[in-house]
């Protein structure tokens, strides 16, 4: 987004209306008060342009040929939420307009409408526009790019995810986190959540895997009083009490294929039917599933719908493990610490160096959640201030040699990657010698300088130093 569109009255507007005629009225009522505005005649193409030059405002007519309005305002937002849109609807048509609101535009206007009427909402959805923007700006410089919605660390991969996070909190679209268990799924789902316009509203998780197939139906969707032998009351079910908010469905893998079906109408549909009902209700809850199973096998083997799976996958967040994103460690530990400190009334300020080496040497097969395990055992162990080795779980004080080559495959790793990991740790242990590390391996030392992309020439400095003794 450029600056200009701070200043309400000097935005970058697409039109976009299948009646040529009123496509060039609006354009030339918006340009005269001094806006840059470009006419499509078709959803389509207005979307491409979309992707292509993101603009500050979209004004759409609902019912067009082929793609409609409804489709468009959804896929705007879910490409960019910092875009507004303004629906123009039949005189009338509350429900056109409210389906347009619930997909994500900022206002609307009923035809006929008086030129005055239409400006104004303009304005009105320019200045939003700006103030969210300035408000995602300003929450990035306190924040700082790695502290989004409760997540912390320094390393790329999770500056990745915060950034995703906060470019699609506002957006509609249903989002897929993948990763192993332990990894922080649930986190990145509330901050998803936190990050949103819907943060005000509440943040409902269920665990597929933990509740029985039979009852599972009845916790999602609810169930009217005696729609079997122990409903002796209504519950609304879980996509109801979401209302306003998100419902977070982890371990989506484990959801039966006969749910599958009936979950992915739901999304579709927007509604669920409880049991025992006879009709169905409105809901509006954003939908963010998490799974540590590879879906996409899953679907091959068809033990998960290729059509949930897309439904679900609009927008997918995978999130490494711990050991692959060790600059985490620390700064989580430190985090966790002063949870616990707090909640304990503790008065362990931190660890020793020792302490921390331990942690970061660690493999954390069991993720976040090992560590957060590991830092609440060691606050409970300390005897001083500082924590040392010995407060740490016994797993990390003397770790299990790890099977590099199984680690190595279930990384995937490729036989270049896997030699060139091995090289790069024997060069630290003979302290980057490498005439010595040429004869550990069997090679010369050429071929080390070859593998590491150097200049082959003279000795090294270390070899001068007479180091390969």
């Amino acid at each position: 987004m450029s600056n200009a569109m701070l200043k309400p009255g000097r935005g970058r507007l697409f039109v976009v209306d299948d009646d040529e005629d009123l496509a060039a009225f609006l354009q030339e009522l918006l340009t005269a008060a001094g806006h840059q505005v470009t006419t499509f005649h078709d959803a389509a193409s207005a979307l491409a342009a979309v992707e292509e030059r993101a603009p500050d405002l979209v004004i759409t007519d609902m019912n067009m040929a082929g793609m409609d309005g409804f489709e468009l305002i959804e896929r705007v937002r879910a490409f960019d939420p910092r875009v507004s849109v303004i629906a123009i609807t039949a005189f009338g048509s509350i429900e056109t307009a409210v389906r347009a609101l619930r997909l994500g535009a900022y206002d609307f206007v009923t035809k006929p409408f008086e030129p005055q009427t239409l400006r104004v909402a303009v304005d009105r959805a320019l200045e939003a526009t700006a103030l969210r923007s300035e408000v995602k700006r300003l929450r990035g410089e306190l924040g700082g790019p790695f502290h989004v919605g409760g997540l912390v660390g320094r390393s790329t991969a999770l500056a990745e995810i915060s950034d995703l996070v906060r470019r699609v909190a506002d957006s509609g679209a249903t989002v897929l986190i993948t990763g192993p268990s332990g990894s922080g799924k649930e986190l990145i789902a509330r901050a998803l959540h936190a990050e949103s316009r819907r943060s005000a509203g509440p943040f409902v998780p269920i665990n597929c895997a933990a509740i029985p197939d039979t009852l599972l139906e009845s916790e999602l969707f609810g169930v009217r009083k005696g729609a079997f032998t122990d409903a002796r009351v209504d519950r609304p079910g879980l996509f109801r009490e979401a209302q306003g908010g998100t419902i977070f469905l982890d371990e989506i893998g484990d959801l039966p294929m006969a749910l599958q079906a009936k979950l992915l109408r739901v999304i579709q549909e927007r509604e669920v039917r409880p049991l025992g009902a006879t009709k169905s209700e409105p809901i509006d809850a954003r939908v963010v599933a998490a799974t540590h199973r590879e879906l996409r096998t899953a679907v091959q083997e068809g033990r998960f719908r290729e059509d949930l799976f897309y439904r679900l996958a609009v927008i997918e967040v995978g999130v490494p493990p711990l050991r692959d994103r060790p600059e985490d460690v620390v700064p989580l530990a430190e985090h966790f610490l002063k949870r616990v400190a707090a909640r304990s009334g503790s008065a362990v300020k931190g660890f020793s160096g020792a302490a921390l080496r331990k942690m970061e040497a660690y493999h954390w097969p069991g993720n976040v959640r090992e560590l957060e395990n590991a830092v609440e055992r060691a606050v409970a162990m300390a005897r001083e201030e500082w924590i040392s080795p010995e407060d740490l779980p016994s797993s990390l004080q003397h770790p299990a040699p790890v099977d590099i080559l199984a680690a190595a495959a279930e990384r995937e790793m490729t036989l270049d990657e896997l030699t060139m990991a091995y090289v790069r740790r024997v060069l630290e242990r003979t302290g980057n010698n490498k005439k010595r590390t040429a004869r550990l391996l069997g090679v010369d030392r050429r071929t080390i300088q070859r593998w590491l992309g150097e200049a082959q020439g003279g000795d090294d400095d270390e070899d001068r130093k007479g180091g390969s003794t």
